[in-house]
């Protein structure tokens, strides 16, 4: 990152990128605002060295003799987005421990989590205190909502402005790299949310810089669209591209999620995500893992760069959890329209990835997705809560509070068991009773605007369109909506049976090795009845794995006349795990199989394991 604020033996190399002016000088607040032109260096770059600067000093940009402004490459900004920017030595924190250098995709369990609400205390270093026991869980990834500067006490993060400078309200820079270097000497991977379709809308000062950084192309939801293949792109692009590096380098990061893909239009020979691909793994220099949102679930994301690809690793996968939110409320109001929640969805999910690959979608009147072919499973993440989908309930309730308990075990298992990579939202493993909210914090006027265009994002499903709805709403400004959603982790204890079970199925997942194989090709799958489906792993020499999940009432299958569920050389099947173990709140174990034939225990599921015959 060459841009920014350098310490330099003896001072501070200031280098800007600020095209649309002809002169930009330095205002050092920490020295009697003392004023540094620096020269320009052409395509309007800036720079200079400035001797008796030091890490801590506070500075700003005048811009032609006017008025002075943040530096847009501020690493930290310790009064705000509106306030000076401060010089940060990025090489003075003592790294203790290394990131993973063997860092891959398959056997990751991923942990998204809001600095903010995940501790009572909200900061970098209060976040530390639940490493260890997450590790315990089966964790082996965090992946942390977007961190860069934003107006406000509170937010979700998706609005920041300043793309290099850490949240100030969660701690200082060194005290997030604390945050992932003790996460590291866990063994923990550590992935970070980063935004490259839109800016803030307050404290976003780059256009007093450059006039090219927006596209003239239609807003996005949240925004201005980002200029990537127009005029002056290049400044732009080298811009996100060096972001990224920077999360991973300085922060030792070890991969990114990417947000809304689907808004980040370019039409450039090279997209720009296959650029920055390319670029951040040939600059961290070790493993990395790229992970993208894109709501049409495109699968060019994770195609090689070198087959006209972007280079990722994973996709978020929202059609299995549409089609097990939808099976497990009954509830197809906006874009959950096109799921029924049957069983032949979600096993298709289970054995091709997203349902939509080039269908038309009723909701948007147009054709979605593209083909799957063999993209492994890993490739794709598959989540049963995730903040939008939490946040996006009339009151931000979570999953459990909205289905049966069965049917919720019974999901919870196969989104452990299944061979994609698998995402839990923080709390969801002890079943958390706090909500999580849309809350956001803005000066009055952008507030009022805030909360209305949460109400017309709401409006789109049916019950938000009764006027008692929408005044049941949390207002995303109010502080109580910010502290209601804060988890207790106390409850680890008071939830304890769900929390035993995520920890069983994910030791399940990590031990057993025809599960941990994550080969979506080692398996099939077959519809029992509307609400119940079975899937068998196949193992090597016969040690193959039976799960059932049936989601609806107590059901026989006699005769029994799915291949699928046959023993091996008219072996047996031996239960090995049950949701309705009274270990996690079931009602107790009922064998699904007996002389006569199967009987399919109501709103649960089981994994069975295969024992061949004594042969003679």
């Amino acid at each position: 990152m060459d841009l920014g604020a350098h310490v330099e033996p003896g001072g501070v190399r200031f280098r800007l990128w600020a095209p649309k002016r002809r002169r930009v000088e330095v205002v050092l607040e920490s020295d009697g605002s003392r004023v540094v032109a620096l020269e320009p260096d052409g395509d309007g770059y800036f720079s200079g060295l400035i001797e008796g600067v030091r890490p801590g000093d506070l500075y700003r940009y005048k811009l032609d003799g006017g008025d002075a402004f943040p530096d847009p490459y501020s690493r930290f900004q310790p009064d705000g987005p509106h306030g000076p920017s401060e010089v940060i030595d990025p090489g003075a924190y003592r790294w203790r421990h290394s990131p993973p250098s063997d860092l891959r995709l398959a056997g990751q369990v991923i942990y998204e989590a809001h600095v903010g609400t995940l501790t009572p205390e909200g900061t970098y270093l209060a976040a530390i205190s639940q490493l260890a026991e997450l590790k315990r869980l089966g964790i082996t990834m965090i992946e942390i909502m977007p961190l860069a500067e934003f107006s406000g006490r509170w937010g979700w993060g998706y609005d920041g402005v300043d793309l290099f400078a850490p949240f100030h309200h969660y701690g200082r820079p060194d005290d997030l790299r604390r945050l992932v270097d003790e996460a590291h000497g866990l063994g923990l991977a550590v992935i970070l949310d980063v935004v490259y379709n839109h800016l803030g809308p307050d404290g976003n000062y780059i256009t007093q810089f450059t006039d090219t950084f927006f596209s003239t192309r239609e807003d996005t939801d949240w925004g201005q669209r980002i200029n990537y293949d127009g005029p002056g792109s290049a400044g732009v692009r080298q811009m996100m591209i060096r972001n990224a590096c920077h999360w991973l380098v300085e922060y030792h990061f070890d991969g990114l999620r990417l947000d809304a893909t689907m808004e980040i239009h370019d039409d450039s020979p090279v997209h720009l995500l296959a650029e920055l691909s390319n670029e951040a793994r040939a600059t961290a220099v070790r493993p990395i893992l790229l992970v993208g949102e894109s709501e049409p679930q495109d699968v060019r994301l994770v195609a090689p760069t070198e087959r006209g690809g972007w280079g990722l690793d994973a996709l978020w996968s929202d059609d299995f959890h549409h089609a097990s939110r939808v099976a497990l409320t009954g509830q197809r109001g906006a874009y959950y329209f096109d799921y029924t929640g049957s069983a032949q969805e979600i096993l298709s999910c289970v054995k091709r990835g997203p349902l939509f690959q080039g269908q038309r979608y009723e909701w948007q009147d147009q054709p979605r997705g593209w083909t799957v072919r063999r993209e492994p499973a890993q490739s794709f993440v598959f989540y049963l809560q995730n903040h939008d989908q939490v946040a996006n309930q009339l009151t931000g309730e979570r999953l459990h509070h909205l289905c049966h308990p069965g049917r919720y075990r019974a999901l919870t298992a196969l989104l452990l068991l299944a061979p994609e990579t698998p995402l839990l939202f923080m709390g969801e493993e002890f079943a958390a009773s706090a909500p999580f909210l849309y809350f956001s914090d803005h000066h009055p006027e952008l507030q009022a605007a805030v909360d209305s265009g949460r109400i017309d994002f709401l409006y789109q499903f049916p019950n938000m369109k009764h006027i008692e709805a929408q005044q049941a709403v949390p207002p995303p400004g109010a502080a109580e909506t910010f502290m209601r959603s804060k988890i207790d982790f106390s409850e680890r204890e008071e939830h304890h049976p769900v929390y035993r079970m995520y920890r069983d199925l994910l030791r399940l997942r990590r031990r057993d090795p025809v599960i941990a194989r994550q080969d979506r090709f080692a398996l099939d799958g077959a519809v029992l009845a509307p609400e119940a489906f079975v899937i068998r792993f196949f193992g090597e020499r016969d040690d193959d794995r039976l799960l059932i999940v049936n989601l609806g009432p107590d059901r026989e299958l006699i005769p029994a006349a799915e291949p699928l569920l046959a023993p091996v050389d008219r072996g047996k099947w031996k239960i090995m795990w049950s949701s309705e173990s009274v270990r996690y709140g079931g009602l107790g174990v009922v064998p699904p199989y007996g002389r006569k034939g199967w009987r399919l225990q109501g709103t649960s599921a089981v994994l069975l394991r295969a024992r061949p015959a004594e042969r003679p």
